[in-house]
């Protein structure tokens, strides 16, 4: 037993592990996993170092469709977190202005290579922020009974802080609430709810609930008749 150990393992036995470990690697390199193989990810598109006080003012902003080659194993276990595309808007200004994307831009795992980007460019529209405050107006709606009408309408609080691209904010004169069913209400009736800015471009700083009280009244005899 020991002649044959002697014999058939430990002769030119550092020859058997090297032919081993090239025997190991020959198979990784021709492993199923290790073929390459495509796949096409839609990931958003980041944007770095956006100057303070500048807007994207683009209504629709483009995602990226980005096409990557790899091992058939990278491929398989590839998240859309793990690749991403990225704009440096570091000199941008007020404006319109069109961005190369290309695979420079685009960030991802050492060992997967960019195929495709689409689209090749993204055009963007920049304006200065602008924040300002507007009146809140109430949207009342409902069936009441016959001979009472609304009186009046308050609003707490009466104006909020709006916040966005500036020819958007100066474009709106007020934010409206959620519509309040108010049907029935005899005398007076408080209702919460909320704000709506109809821009999405435009924001409210510090969203809260807004307090909306119907203050009913009797209709005159012209009205009533009506």
């Amino acid at each position: 037993m020991k002649e044959f150990f002697q014999r058939w393992v430990l002769h030119n036995f550092w020859l058997k592990v090297l032919s081993l470990l090239m025997a190991t690697g020959l198979w990784l390199a021709i492993s199923p996993d290790q073929e390459p193989a495509e796949v096409a990810v839609r990931v958003p598109i980041e944007f770095d170092h956006v100057p303070a006080q500048l807007e994207i003012s683009s209504v629709t902003i483009p995602e990226a469709q980005i096409r990557v080659r790899g091992p058939e194993r990278l491929i398989r276990e590839l998240r859309t977190t793990d690749i991403h595309a990225e704009l440096e808007l570091a000199d941008a200004k007020p404006g319109e202005r069109t961005f190369d994307l290309t695979a420079q831009q685009i960030r991802h795992q050492r060992d997967l290579h960019v195929v495709q980007v689409v689209p090749g460019q993204v055009h963007l529209s920049f304006d200065t922020r602008l924040t300002r405050e507007v009146e809140i107006h109430a949207r009342v709606t409902g069936s009441f009974v016959t001979g009472e009408q609304i009186a009046r309408v308050l609003v707490d609080p009466e104006k909020i802080t709006i916040t966005g691209p500036r020819h958007h904010v100066e474009t709106l004169d007020a934010a409206t609430t959620d519509p309040v069913d108010a049907s029935g209400t005899r005398t007076q009736a408080t209702f919460v709810t909320n704000v709506y800015v109809a821009d999405p471009l435009v924001q409210v700083v510090q969203p809260t609930p807004v307090r909306v009280t119907v203050i009913m009244g009797k209709t005159t005899p012209a009205e009533s008749g009506r």
